[in-house]
């Protein structure tokens, strides 16, 4: 029976991280710790984004089993899933066998750093659960910057404070003071774990997410929930010959 044989095939690929529905209310993770884990961060998310995604391209970047792949491929996107775990690769190819998905979507293992060597833009960047975990956070903006089409969906794990600051265009060196105020954009560092994972090395506030979404290129348009920000190219990225055009070539031999 192809119910039977499906729960058996979810048993075989634990441990799963996203709670994927399928067929006949069978879900690949029901007892997730974070509850029905993406689906009420999409439900959330999803009235920001086109109902009819036909036409459009998506890079779903560290992808896991692939529920928002498939979330958006059912919405007709062209949608390519990249993450660094194999394990769950293969969940995400099985799901989108499962659902009749596989001609609109393709996953593959690969860093974002990778996507430096990319020459082509996609409309949609789906960036949720990824910018915490990386060594080089902001090189994987501007990596980003240059492939973004349309728009980009981003999610980080961010730290309790105040969100309006008073910016300033220039901080005296002997005012460092200012820095530690309440609302000054922050990237906390963690040397070891949060939650057990010794791979989530940064915590912004929300100042900051704005601040370097910004420094970056982008231009946030909506907030459909804590900790997830959409935004647009704003046109402003790293101009040619810049010193931050120079770093960002010597950092990924882009010469």
């Amino acid at each position: 029976m192809l119910q039977n044989k499906i729960i058996r095939q979810i048993k075989e690929m634990r441990p799963w991280f996203h709670n994927l529905h399928l067929v006949n209310g069978i879900q690949t993770a029901p007892d997730h710790v974070l509850g029905d884990f993406p689906s009420f961060k999409w439900v959330e998310i999803a009235p920001f984004i086109p109902d009819d995604l036909n036409g459009w391209t998506v890079m779903d970047i560290g992808c896991n089993a692939g529920f928002y792949s498939l979330e958006l491929a059912k919405r007709g996107a062209s949608v390519t899933g990249i993450d660094i775990d194999s394990h769950y690769l293969k969940q995400a190819d099985w799901a989108a066998n499962l659902m009749n998905l596989k001609d609109k979507v393709r996953f593959e293992e690969k860093q974002i750093y990778e996507l430096s060597k990319i020459k082509t833009k996609f409309d949609i960047i789906w960036y949720m659960g990824v910018f915490y975990h990386l060594r080089y956070p902001l090189l994987s903006l501007d990596i980003i910057s240059r492939i973004t089409g349309k728009m980009m969906v981003f999610q980080t794990m961010t730290m309790p404070d105040k969100e309006d600051y008073e910016a300033r265009s220039d901080v005296d060196l002997y005012e460092r003071e200012i820095l530690s105020e309440p609302g000054w954009p922050k990237l906390s560092f963690v040397e070891n774990c949060i939650a057990g994972d010794p791979t989530n090395w940064w915590v912004p506030n929300h100042s900051a997410v704005m601040s370097i979404l910004k420094t970056c290129g982008f231009k946030v348009i909506n907030r459909p929930s804590h900790e997830v920000y959409i935004c647009e190219p704003d046109g402003n990225t790293m101009k040619s010959g810049s010193i931050n055009d120079y770093q960002y070539r010597a950092a990924t031999g882009i010469l």
